[in-house]
């Protein structure tokens, strides 16, 4: 028996021509774009159609000639982007040109991946620093150079990255309350473990499990500590709270029985670990993001 299933009002109608060539073309993307124009009554703006969509220039590009391909949008339409200087915000001067040009000529990066890592870094920064505020030429050459490390040099592989940082900053969101940190950005050593918390296959219900041991056993959150009982957990093979409950001995249950740990290192050993820690961790994210491309 057919049943409502739609919520009444509010509705955005398409011609059943139009919902068939969708459903022929098999496109999920074309479909949201052509949703995406249908609610804003057939105007279409590369740049709105990005962050709408939260796709990359490339990725609106593609799917509008796709949609051009099904007769469902004009083929004539300006599918330019907004150029890096218009994301900055400002002209750029001759010493901005030459490091533009460094980015461009010495890297070797396509124009594309340019103002997508141009567009990434300058939602980062309004993400950090407010609406409006805008990353230095600086910035922006030192980001290049790691995407070129990482082999993110094609307008794919960016978008393929950008698509691995927003899920990892959408897990920074989530983890830093269970971490009792509220109000602030983690800072980047912050940040590096996190992300190689995510990366090792860790939950969030697993990694606040080592932040509780953690501060169980060291009175406050310590970053280096706790990630030495991931990595003890990572290397038994355990990655959910189930299995830590049920396969680490060091750890059995009840706060009572926590096993004393060694004696505080001196300042000098605490600071070798840490960057030891942070040296694995920069080794550890490159190898599993070339594993990705």
């Amino acid at each position: 028996m057919a049943v409502q299933v739609l919520p009444p009002g509010g509705v955005v109608s398409m011609t059943a021509a139009a919902a068939d060539r969708l459903v022929k073309g098999g496109n999920g993307d074309a479909a949201l774009l052509y949703l995406h124009l249908l609610r804003r009554g057939g105007l279409f703006e590369a740049e709105a159609a990005r962050k709408a969509l939260g796709w990359t220039d490339a990725r609106v590009q593609e799917t509008y000639r796709a949609l051009a391909g099904l007769g469902l949008v004009r083929p004539d339409a300006d599918l330019s982007p907004a150029s890096a200087p218009r994301r900055l915000g400002k002209v750029l001067s001759p010493a901005d040109l030459k490091m533009l040009y460094t980015i461009y000529d010495f890297l070797a990066l396509p124009a594309e991946v340019i103002l997508l890592l141009t567009t990434w870094c300058t939602e980062e920064t309004e993400r950090k620093y407010g609406p409006g505020r805008k990353p230095r030429m600086s910035q922006l050459r030192k980001e290049a150079f790691l995407w070129k490390r990482l082999g993110v040099d094609t307008p794919e592989a960016a978008d393929a990255h950008v698509r691995h940082l927003s899920a990892l900053r959408d897990r920074e969101r989530s983890l830093l309350p269970r971490l009792g940190i509220a109000g602030r950005a983690p800072v980047e050593g912050e940040r590096k473990y996190l992300a190689s918390w995510v990366e090792l296959g860790f939950d969030d219900e697993t990694i606040a499990l080592a932040y509780e041991r953690t501060v169980m056993k060291k009175g406050a959150l310590n970053w280096a500590y706790m990630n030495s009982i991931l990595k003890s957990w990572h290397q038994k093979g355990l990655h959910t709270r189930k299995q830590v409950e049920e396969g680490d001995s060091a750890w059995p249950k009840g706060p009572a029985q926590v096993p004393a740990g060694p004696a505080q290192p001196s300042p000098q050993r605490a600071q070798a670990r840490l960057k030891e820690d942070m040296d694995w961790m920069d080794q550890f994210l490159e190898k599993t993001r070339k594993k990705e491309e």
